[in-house]
């Protein structure tokens, strides 16, 4: 698309593109086994803000790789984000009811279903993304892998669990977020970034360190939203880390405060672009939209 076209243009453009591509990833409900690739579908298709693949997109457009080359990373950092919402939100985790404004898949299918639907969307995105034409599906896997496994998202899921009901420093709690949120974000960075030419190191220090700024943002806005918004407004229940006794930023640091930590990684996140110029307008315009999101 034109870079002078407007951010929800693009955005929006891209998020169909999304769709598609995970549409055409899933597996059909005519398959033998039909609940459970229903139940894949249902966890994936049809909501979600799509931030994550729209961090594909954009990164791969500042370095210059065309947006079919983006499709498969896209894909698959989705396919894992959406089975880790369908295992957080298991009663042995963090036993939640409502996600995207409709029941959460172990509601609507069963725990067993719902399990092995997360499982399976786990398994297909690392399908999708080796058998890619990408320069190095292989070194694209292994960053996958990484930040989605004990080093990253999941790591950061069992941080979060042990921490429940305890208190946490500061130091502690932006720990556990960059695994538990930071780290599929830095994983759409990268994967974007893998999508194009090689990059010189510097340039893919300053991409990771965009990351990791606007994933911090990212959670910062969550905890300040799960105060201040509705169930209807989030699509998930609301207030739900403080019923749980979840120590987050606002439980650290009150919400004024909280929001000047969001402004402040904003302000971060943009001075790591800085060495791109133009290059990266929208993932610039990204930033704003984690920080300044009102759902």
């Amino acid at each position: 698309m034109k870079p002078d076209v407007e951010f929800a243009v693009w955005a929006s453009a891209h998020q169909r593109r999304i769709e598609a591509a995970l549409d055409r990833a899933l597996p059909p409900v005519a398959e033998p086994a039909a609940k459970l690739a229903e139940a894949m579908r249902y966890a994936t298709l049809g909501g979600g803000k799509r931030i994550r693949p729209l961090l594909v997109y954009a990164t791969a457009e500042a370095v210059g790789a065309a947006a079919d080359t983006a499709d498969a990373p896209a894909a698959a950092v989705e396919l894992i984000h959406a089975y880790s919402l369908v295992h957080d939100d298991l009663p042995c985790m963090d036993d939640d009811t409502l996600r995207r404004g409709r029941p959460t898949c172990h509601v609507a299918f069963g725990e067993a279903t719902a399990l092995l639907a997360g499982d399976a969307l786990q398994s297909l995105a690392f399908v999708v993304l080796g058998t890619a034409s990408l320069r190095n599906a292989g070194d694209a896997c292994a960053v996958l892998g990484e930040m989605s496994g004990a080093a990253g998202m999941a790591g950061g899921q069992a941080l979060d669990l042990d921490a429940t009901g305890g208190p946490l420093t500061l130091a502690e709690l932006e720990r556990m977020h960059r695994r538990k949120t930071g780290a599929l974000v830095r994983a759409s960075v990268a994967l974007g970034a893998l999508a194009g030419p090689p990059l010189p190191a510097a340039e893919l220090a300053a991409l990771d360190a965009f990351a990791d700024a606007a994933g911090l943002a990212f959670q910062v806005v969550d905890d300040i939203l799960d105060v201040e918004g509705s169930s209807a407004s989030l699509g998930k229940t609301a207030g739900k880390d403080a019923a749980q006794n979840k120590p987050t930023y606002v439980s650290l640091l009150g919400i004024p405060e909280a929001r000047r930590r969001a402004e402040a990684l904003r302000a971060d996140a943009h001075a790591a672009l800085t060495p791109f110029g133009g290059r990266t307008r929208r993932l610039a315009e990204l930033a704003d939209w984690i920080t300044l999101r009102r759902s």
